[in-house]
This record gives C-alpha cells, sequence and structure tokens, in this order.
C-alpha cells in the first residue's frame, strides 16, 4: 500500500460571509503521485489548496498530514510549510522582495540553512526555471509569465516533499507552459509528490498518474486519467471536455486501428505512430 501524504476526513470549510466552499470532502493522497486537480471556477480547489498548506483552518473535520493530525500553532505550521509548498495561481499574491533572486532566496533563509546551501538551492532553481538572467531584475518589471516563473522557483528552492500548484502553466505561453510540464517531470524524478490544479484537460490528461474532479466544495471523480473522459454525466456535472488526444484515440480504437491491447495513446507523440 502506497504510503498516505493527506488523509482528508469531512473536510468543510464555511467562509465569513456564510459561503460553503468546502462540503464534508473525504480524500487521501498518497506519496509520490503526480495528481491533477479539476473543476470549473468555484469548485472549491483553491480554498481546498490552502488547507493542505494550513493557510485555512477547517469549519470542521479534520485533515491527517504524514498520519498526524494537522496543527495551527506557529511551530507546526513552519515545520508543514518546509514539507509541502505552495504556488498561487496570482504571482502577486506571492512576489514581494526587491528583486528576483532575494524573493527566491527567502523561503531556504527562512528554514534556517547555511549560506552556501541557500546560494546552492537559489541557483538550481533559476536554472530550472530559466530565470536566471532575471536574477537582478525588480519583481514589479516583470511579465505575467515571468512572476509565474519566479513564484515557482521560491517554492522549488525549498525543496519541499509536496509540490502544490494552483494554474501553474495560466499566463504562460505554449513554450513555458512546455517547459512546466518538463519541470514537473524533472522536479516528480527526485521522488516529490506534486498537486496541481488546472483547466488544460490535454495537459492533465498527458500529465497525471490521477485525476480528482471537484464540483461545489465535492470531489466528485479520484482515480485513474482515463475513465473519467468515459463518464459523460460527471463532464456535464463539472464542466468539462475530452482531451483531443482521447478522443482521437477512442475513433481509432472504433476502427479496429488500436486495438484493447495496445498503450491507450496520452500524446501526441504516442498517438501519431497510429496515424502513419
Amino acid at each position: 500500500m502506497n504510503e498516505l501524504f493527506f488523509d482528508i476526513q469531512n473536510l468543510t470549510h464555511r467562509y465569513a460571509d456564510g459561503t460553503v466552499a468546502l462540503n464534508n470532502l473525504s480524500l487521501k493522497i498518497a506519496k509520490g503521485k503526480k495528481i491533477a486537480l479539476l473543476g470549473n471556477n468555484g469548485a472549491g480547489k483553491s480554498t481546498f489548496f490552502q488547507h493542505l498548506n494550513g493557510i485555512l483552518q477547517p469549519s470542521s473535520g479534520q485533515i491527517f498530514f504524514q498520519n498526524q493530525p494537522m496543527k495551527y500553532n506557529r511551530k507546526a505550521l513552519l515545520a508543514l510549510r518546509s514539507h509541502v509548498g505552495i504556488v498561487f495561481q496570482d504571482p502577486d499574491s506571492q512576489l514581494f522582495a526587491g528583486n528576483v533572486r532575494q524573493d527566491i532566496s527567502f523561503g531556504p533563509l527562512n528554514l534556517g540553512w547555511p549560506t552556501d546551501k541557500v546560494t546552492e538551492m537559489v541557483e538550481w532553481a533559476m536554472t530550472e526555471t530559466e530565470v536566471t538572467h532575471l536574477q537582478d531584475k525588480p519583481i514589479h518589471f516583470l511579465s505575467i509569465g515571468q512572476k509565474k516563473r519566479v513564484a515557482i522557483a521560491g517554492v522549488l528552492a525549498m525543496n519541499p516533499d509536496v509540490f502544490i500548484l494552483d494554474e501553474p502553466s495560466a499566463g504562460l505561453d505554449p513554450y513555458y507552459s512546455k517547459q512546466i510540464l518538463l519541470l514537473l517531470n524533472t522536479i516528480h524524478a527526485l521522488d516529490k509528490t506534486i498537486i496541481l490544479s488546472t483547466h488544460d484537460v490535454n495537459f492533465a490528461y498527458e500529465w497525471a498518474d490521477e485525476i480528482i474532479v471537484m464540483s461545489d466544495g465535492e470531489v466528485i471523480y479520484h482515480s485513474n486519467p482515463f475513465d473519467i473522459f468515459e463518464q459523460e454525466n460527471l463532464l456535464l456535472k463539472s464542466h468539462l471536455e475530452k482531451p483531443w488526444v482521447f478522443e482521437m484515440a477512442k475513433v481509432l480504437q472504433s476502427k479496429d486501428v488500436l486495438s484493447s491491447t495496445n498503450e491507450f495513446p496520452r500524446n501526441k507523440e504516442q498517438l501519431i505512430p497510429y496515424l502513419i
């Protein structure tokens, strides 16, 4: 059985205005997985993420991290956040230092690491996210795509066990969206767990080990990246479309070009040989 990072039991979150963003949500997240979280706007994805990092506290229910109940005192939260890093959808809510290097250095310095280790991790994170050439540039002069990559670098430099990314490819052009996918695979190869939200079903289908679908603060699907796209009622409820590679593969399967014994294509490169 896979080791659990998170065991979420009957999690409910009610905002001060009475809005119920999470409704009796229960979920288990295993170590080492690449998980894509899908759902329409207002489904509760960002609220859910902020609970995993201890930014928000449940109105009711409980979260266990590595078999221990999550606590919300300063010491416990600092320990949690050394293991669980979060990249927000809006990088302006995360970036605040004078320039890029200073911002990326902030998290590692807060962990109390020696200077040489901080420098090593910051250099590595900047290289992986392709922002080294921006290191002396003031944050407010960056484009949205540059800010997104700097925010990811800031979490990457802290080397957490769990990476949580809220819409990591939002605001990025196709080239950098592809680079983010490659970066996530590099991070995952280091035995990290990655949970990201996205509206891009093609990205989720190609990349994820598991897909979670949320609707109205509830989890309506949590399983492999294939079965959800066979369930028309869930797709309709969550306003999701089928990935184009999945649809093409189903057509090829119906024409016996792709047999049930073949590995089901998940990206363009895997699909093309069946079209030649």
